[in-house]
């Protein structure tokens, strides 16, 4: 087995009628389902703050959702309060078939740091053990599926791709954000990095 299938972050809070909704990001449940059937490995990714994280606006006296500040390890995009350890809003959505994760990999619980990407944190240098497991599972093709295409999923297929897993995004089981073009951005930052964009 040497492939495995990522579904990044498929939580209340990123779905429509949550704290961060991303438009449609509830009508790619039942094609994740089918996809994670015929996966020979199946991970989730799972965005957990703590209360008070230091990505969320309300944190910043002054700042809105959305607004960019500099934080110690570079720009980072102020969030409002979303997936916050425990809260309904951090659960995965009910839609989605759970049963078939061999890893649940939890990211961002970090007060300092934000975590985009299922290898590292925002400062692209703490690793999340991710790549240690697949190694030590011998998996070297990875498919990412979730939310949302221009954050987490993208900086997730770029560092598989920078640390020589082959990388493929299924953009018809993604749902973007899209803050001032960044969807068209990522989508051209990965196939600059060699990441396959179905």
């Amino acid at each position: 087995m040497s492939h495995a299938l990522i579904v990044i972050d498929m939580q209340n809070d990123f779905c429509p009628g949550g704290a961060l909704a991303v438009a449609g990001g509830d009508e790619i449940v039942a094609g994740i389902n089918t996809r994670m059937a015929d996966a020979p490995c199946v991970i989730l990714t799972q965005d957990w703050h703590p209360a008070g994280h230091s990505s969320f606006a309300s944190q910043h006296e002054g700042r809105a959702p959305m607004d960019v500040i500099e934080a110690p390890y570079g720009p980072q995009v102020l969030w409002p309060d979303h997936c916050v350890q425990g809260s309904t809003g951090a659960a995965f959505h009910p839609g989605l078939d759970t049963t078939r994760a061999e890893l649940i990999l939890r990211k961002g619980f970090r007060p300092e740091i934000d975590s985009y990407s299922a290898f590292f944190e925002n400062d692209q240098r703490t690793a999340t053990g991710l790549e240690g497991y697949l190694r030590t599972r011998g998996i070297t093709e990875l498919e990412f599926v979730g939310l949302a295409t221009d954050f987490c999923v993208a900086w997730s297929a770029l560092d598989a791709a920078r640390l020589g897993f082959k990388a493929r995004v299924l953009t018809e089981l993604c749902r973007g954000i899209d803050l001032d073009g960044s969807l068209a951005q990522a989508v051209s930052d990965l196939r600059a990095a060699g990441v396959t964009v179905v």
